[in-house]
């Protein structure tokens, strides 16, 4: 085994990236929303081709070209992983967009909440994606916490069929409230798990966010051996900053060997802001690290 070097990367050969890659293909998602930033958004979809990754996500769809998104992936042989949930409509825009309305934390916005999924859901089948993405909203000073906790498993289970006849995959977001998204209501990975345990549905999982979770509650490599289950996306980025793997406090060896050792089959999405290196080669040390940290016969 190469040795280690500083903050845990591990230089190797390209042949060794090639096979690995060969045995892994679809692992991997660009978020283009942060990575190639250098370039105009249609235009970082052939950057991710130009790496040899086969999916592309990112956030908000009512604001994007769609059309030239369809184009740029069709003409790259890429697909999209995910996005995250929206409208076209201005008032249900509004309801995911202002996270002070509650998306789903809120009871009296479950109408719109199905709304934005259902338009949604068409985008999804247009673009060909199976995956969508979900956020809480902020806390409601008139509801408490438990009332919140089960408005959330509330809209989710309502959510569950249609999500299971449209055979899209929606995953819930616990993103941190200490230094990103202060007043959010599902902060902590925890409760996440607690909530899709009660949704019991194979289409809503949790979107395990690595920088999120070290914040709000450390424990990485024991919360994701403990729920790998009930994991169906992974958000890889360091912290503090959410900037590229390897400049922050967590160890990427050891989570990528954690996350192959689990028998994870799901798919990882690269969500940082590149800091030190140009964009294509902090992909590229990040996939060095995570390819040779999985067994290779996963």
């Amino acid at each position: 085994m190469p040795s280690l070097s500083p903050r845990g990367f591990i230089p190797f050969c390209q042949a060794r990236i090639d096979l690995c890659m060969s045995l892994s293909p679809d692992r991997f998602s660009v978020c283009i929303e942060v990575i190639f930033f250098e370039v105009p958004f249609l235009e970082r979809i052939a950057k991710v081709k130009e790496l040899g990754l086969p999916f592309v996500e990112f956030w908000r769809w009512g604001n994007k070209d769609l059309a030239g998104i369809k184009h740029e992936i069709q003409r790259n042989g890429l697909s999209v992983r995910m996005f995250a949930l929206d409208s076209l409509d201005p008032t249900t825009t509004e309801c995911f967009t202002n996270r002070d309305k509650g998306i789903l934390v809120n009871p009296a916005m479950r109408k719109s909440f199905l709304t934005g999924l259902q338009d949604s859901i068409r985008v999804a089948h247009e673009l060909g994606c199976t995956m969508l993405c979900a956020t809480s909203g902020n806390e409601q000073k008139h509801l408490s916490r438990e009332e919140q906790h089960q408005s959330i498993v509330d809209g989710l289970k309502k959510a569950a069929p249609i999500l299971e006849k449209e055979k899209i995959l929606l995953v819930l977001e616990p993103v941190n409230s200490l230094v990103n998204h202060p007043g959010i209501y599902l902060a902590k990975a925890s409760e996440g798990f607690e909530i899709v345990k009660k949704v019991n549905s194979p289409c809503v999982k949790i979107l395990y966010d690595v920088s999120h979770q070290q914040i709000m509650e450390g424990n990485l490599i024991s919360t994701i051996r403990n729920n790998i289950d009930w994991i169906g996306h992974f958000h890889i980025n360091d912290v503090p900053g959410r900037t590229e793997p390897g400049h922050g406090e967590i160890y990427f060896p050891n989570l990528f060997k954690t996350i192959g050792d689990a028998n994870y089959t799901g798919s990882l999405g690269l969500e940082y802001k590149p800091t030190h290196s140009p964009s294509r080669k902090t992909v590229e040390d990040c996939l060095k690290c995570a390819l040779i940290s999985f067994p290779v016969n996963k």
